[in-house]
């Protein structure tokens, strides 16, 4: 069964599994910090708790962050990490969302194709230049040129054939506007 939190910060909520909320709920470090009623909103679009200490000695501060979908992968996934996919990410790409179907280990290279674009174009890959559209894609941190089309939409789509064939499911996709 799937249970809602509320975040303190938010009026969004947090997905987790009933089990995975009575196991944090019962361990006590976290129930000491109050961590499942202190869960936040955090400006990344994740869900976590985080404590702000005070040392009056030296005058210094010191945050902890304890980020749910971590924690949750880090206690139940475990066995799936490796030292490649050694980074938690959301398959339905909703952060807040920390059933354990929807949790992964990925590896960093994975992680970045599922970030959003800052293209101004609005599409990953897809670059304006003299009012035609060129498309792009990294290969082992090497820029590869796909081609020069004139929409962006002939553009987006010709970066998504090529992302399926490097990359497979894991690659990253355009969504691609009507006009």
């Amino acid at each position: 069964m799937v249970k809602k939190i509320a975040l303190k910060n938010s009026d969004e909520n947090v997905l987790i599994d009933e089990k995975v909320l009575k196991a944090l709920s019962k361990e006590p470090r976290l129930k000491k910090m109050n961590f499942i009623q202190n869960l936040r909103r955090h400006s990344s679009g994740c869900a976590v708790f985080q404590k702000v200490t005070s040392n009056k000695k030296n005058k210094t501060y010191k945050t902890e962050t304890i980020y749910l979908h971590r924690l949750v992968g880090e206690k139940f996934l475990s066995k799936q990490r490796n030292k490649l996919h050694n980074l938690v990410g959301a398959k339905n790409g909703n952060k807040l969302d920390c059933r354990l179907e929807n949790l992964e280990w990925r590896s960093r290279a994975t992680a970045s194709r599922t970030r959003k674009t800052t293209s101004k174009t609005g599409y990953t890959g897809v670059y304006e230049e003299n009012g035609k559209f060129r498309a792009v894609i990294s290969i082992d941190q090497q820029t590869t040129h796909i081609g020069v089309y004139a929409t962006a939409e002939e553009a987006a789509m010709a970066y998504n054939k090529r992302s399926r064939e490097l990359f497979g499911d894991s690659g990253k996709l355009n969504l691609i506007r009507k006009k």
